[in-house]
């Protein structure tokens, strides 16, 4: 197996790493809080930036803004992200999971609406996939959707809910069919978090932090055009979503580790004590 990179992966890489010098913040942003409002700004911007320059929704197709990338081009664009601190993606749930399950499963109104607003960052994406009583198994969960004329009323809660503080959209998982086993009556819905009935309580942090919630859906009239794909085959599009969700979060910690300890080999070099480099001393080095 050759493990290099070709010549077009090798391009990739570099294009965008002068792109990235470039463009990054001149200034670290300000707050590095979820509940700062500026900080979250910056963010959308920064996010505006990367999609006006060609680097929003690497994997996309050409046709839907993106590049058309490979995995292991986008392996290379998250650690480049790494590599020089770049502030966080504001849309990188909408870019990594609901944009790819849009032009998979999407109407084409879907596809012209969502798209280019998740790409620019109008739209910020949470997701609504874990339930109060159903663990790690999505296939039990209770939210249920039911249909009424031309919309479906949502009743339930989800709980772990990233970033649903923040964002204005959510990809949610629902039941509709209760007599149907329990893998087949699911839906999945594209949500708009001001619709009346949603209901945000924080869930913070033991340091302090406020990036999960709980989210009650009371009577939430979610319209019939906003169901994605077909009714029931909600936890069929999951499974095809979630294999990009673990490439991403395993990429991104890989590269993260590696930049982090690069710095502190770096730091060890510099950093002296008794007159010589405290990578010299034997526990430093073990």
């Amino acid at each position: 197996m050759d493990l290099k990179l070709t010549e077009e992966e090798q391009k990739f890489r570099e294009d965008f790493r002068t792109w990235l010098k470039g463009n990054l913040p001149k200034e670290p942003m300000t707050g590095r809080s979820e509940d700062d409002p500026d900080y979250w700004n910056q963010l959308r911007g920064w996010q505006k930036k990367l999609s006006e320059g060609g680097w929003a929704g690497v994997s996309w197709p050409d046709e839907f803004g993106g590049r058309g990338a490979t995995p292991i081009e986008e392996a290379l664009y998250i650690e480049e992200l790494a590599v020089c601190d770049a502030p966080e993606r504001a849309g990188v749930i909408g870019e990594g999971l609901v944009g790819p399950t849009i032009i998979a499963e999407g109407s084409q109104k879907q596809k012209e609406f969502f798209l280019p607003r998740i790409l620019d960052g109008t739209d910020i994406w949470c997701q609504g996939f874990s339930e109060p009583d159903s663990g790690s198994d999505v296939a039990s969960l209770s939210t249920k959707a039911v249909l009424d004329g031309e919309h479906y009323v949502v009743n339930g809660q989800k709980i772990w809910t990233s970033f649903a503080h923040l964002a204005n959209w959510m990809h949610v998982l629902t039941r509709t069919d209760s007599d149907a086993p329990k893998h087949k009556g699911i839906t999945y819905f594209l949500l708009d978090m001001n619709t009346p009935g949603i209901s945000i309580r924080p869930l913070i942090t033991m340091a302090g932090h406020h990036h999960f919630n709980e989210v009650t859906f009371d009577n939430v009239r979610v319209p019939r055009t906003n169901l994605l794909g077909e009714e029931g085959k909600g936890f069929q599009q999951l499974m095809e979503e979630l294999p990009q969700e673990r490439l991403l979060i395993g990429i991104g910690a890989v590269s993260s580790c590696e930049t982090v300890l690069e710095a502190t080999i770096e730091y060890t070099r510099e950093r002296t004590a008794f007159g010589k480099p405290i990578a010299a001393f034997q526990n430093t080095r073990f």
